[in-house]
């Protein structure tokens, strides 16, 4: 027992100080594992990861921190906010890692990173077969730790409350079957209408004067490089390192343009997020977004509801032709406009169009929950992914590389994550129309590249608060309501219709 209450408060810090300084580490290892280290550094790299993973794994589940949270228990109701969520936070993560063995959270960070590496080299040479054992193994893991933990209904539940606290298989059935249907009708009138050219995008743009665009546009988001700095990997992220080191990472693609320009305007959001989290949580457990949905919505916000926006290219379409002359020289703003937002179904989901996009999210939760239950195998997955892309965007992929090899995040073990992203354009939805109300003009501040605006309403809304507060609770103060899908439904409507004269 500590001696008194000022000590105890005191001692907690300290040691979750201590849990957050080898997250930073971690995180270093894991951010130069994805964009610089060497292939034959793998085995060594795992084995580090796996050794720091353990330790704080054992921080974060010792009798130390079950005796913290016990004494913190008894004065929860009189702590200050910031103090109170920290215990909250740690309260779960130990409940939650306490009954997974020490030694299968380790071979679990092990068989991760391990697990990337493979990827990169399996996507690189469009071979599943050379990626299906690692990802079978860690299917196992995953079904393993659910053992530990239980669930109710339905055993995917589990891993989404890890990235969404409150959400489950029901809510998220009952969300995409609300969006599937609109989303593919409006796709078929949109199919039906004249489409624009967008061939051009597909012209030669230099990756290096790609990158001067990508450090451009990062800077005018309001991105400080002092806090960060932008590198290229196969998989687009962003990282957070510690505060005041939020990186983020892209990839130039020689033959298409949109895939950097998007790509690095989305993760920039991220970063946007981690960087103006308020200072006097440093040192926390609080000093993150506060799920991965909310998360999203940043990313997504900035990617399409700025990004892809009329407004936004008036500004900085001169920009992009200053740099690109000869490439862009025949055309014009509109056609320009018409062709980043043309609507057809592709087989990238980084690459897909705001429309298309959440059906791609449908058939990754889909193949997620098969796999969790049981009900699909992994060695079946390039013949399942192919089916259900016919399925839900009609189109089939040529490789494994553009088809169930596309991603990172099942070689991360991030199962439970994808619905984030359509959550998160769902929140965005929202969060614009109240944006749109506390900033009626604020369209008039894109096309005068006045984005300080918009990101400080971000900041003193959201940003500011990191995981201070819960995601319902960021939502509700933000928008007043829950998830609600309406919104976006409404801002395809508003968006494609007179897009594509509908």
């Amino acid at each position: 027992m500590v001696a008194n209450r000022e000590e105890l408060l005191q001692s907690f810090r300290t040691y979750v100080k201590k849990m957050q300084d080898y997250q930073s580490a971690l995180a270093l290892l894991g951010w130069d594992a994805r964009t610089h280290m060497p292939k034959r550094g793998v085995e060594g790299r795992a084995s580090a990861i796996g050794t720091l993973s353990a330790e704080l794994f054992t921080q974060k589940t010792s009798d130390k921190m079950a005796s913290f949270l016990e004494e913190l228990s008894l004065v929860a109701d009189s702590l200050d906010q910031t103090t109170r969520r920290m215990y909250e936070e740690c309260k779960k993560q130990y409940d939650r890692q306490v009954l997974i063995p020490a030694d299968r959270y380790e071979a679990m960070t092990v068989l991760v990173s391990q697990s990337e590496s493979v990827w990169q080299e399996a996507r690189k040479t469009s071979n599943f077969t050379l990626f299906q054992p690692y990802l079978q193994k860690i299917v196992d893991m995953k079904r393993e730790f659910i053992g530990y933990w239980g669930y109710e209904d339905h055993p995917y539940n589990a891993l989404l409350a890890d990235f969404e606290p409150g959400v489950t298989v029901a809510m998220l059935d009952d969300v995409f079957a609300g969006l599937r249907a609109p989303t593919v009708n409006l796709l078929r009138r949109i199919e039906a209408a004249q489409q624009p050219d967008d061939t051009f995008l597909s012209r030669h743009y230099d990756p290096e004067k790609q990158r001067k665009f990508s450090l451009f546009i990062l800077k005018e988001m309001g991105y400080d490089f002092d806090a960060g700095c932008l590198d290229e990997t196969a998989h687009p992220f962003e990282t957070s390192i510690a505060p005041g080191d939020i990186r983020v990472t892209t990839h130039f693609f020689p033959n298409f343009l949109n895939a950097a320009l998007f790509g690095t305007i989305h993760e920039g959001g991220h970063a946007l997020y981690e960087q103006n989290i308020a200072a006097d949580l440093i040192g926390t457990n609080l000093h993150s977004g506060t799920s991965m949905g909310i998360h999203e919505s940043q990313s997504r916000f900035w990617e399409n509801v700025i990004g892809r926006s009329y407004e936004f290219w008036q500004r900085y379409y001169g920009d992009l032709k200053n740099m690109f002359p000869s490439e862009l020289s025949d055309v014009s703003l509109d056609h320009f406009y018409a062709a980043i937002n043309a609507v057809k179904p592709s087989l990238i989901r980084i690459e897909a169009d705001e429309l298309t996009y959440n059906l791609h999210i449908m058939l990754r939760y889909e193949i997620e929950k098969g796999l969790i239950a049981g009900d699909l195998q992994v060695k079946d997955l390039p013949e399942i992914w192919n089916a259900k892309m016919k399925d839900y965007l009609g189109v089939m992929p040529d490789s494994d590389a553009n088809g169930v090899l596309q991603d990172i995040h099942w070689a991360g073990g991030d199962f439970g994550y994808f619905p984030s992203y359509s959550l998160g354009n769902i929140y965005a939805a929202q969060i614009t129309r109240a944006l749109e109300k506390d900033i009626p003009n604020y369209r008039e501040h894109v096309t005068s590249g006045n984005l300080s605006e918009i990101r400080n309403w971000l900041v003193r809304h959201i940003y500011q608060y990191g995981s201070l507060l819960t995601p319902g609770e960021v939502l509700q103060s933000v928008t007043g309501e829950s998830a609600n899908s309406e919104y976006i439904l409404d801002y395809f409507e508003k968006k494609f219709v007179p897009l594509y004269k509908l």
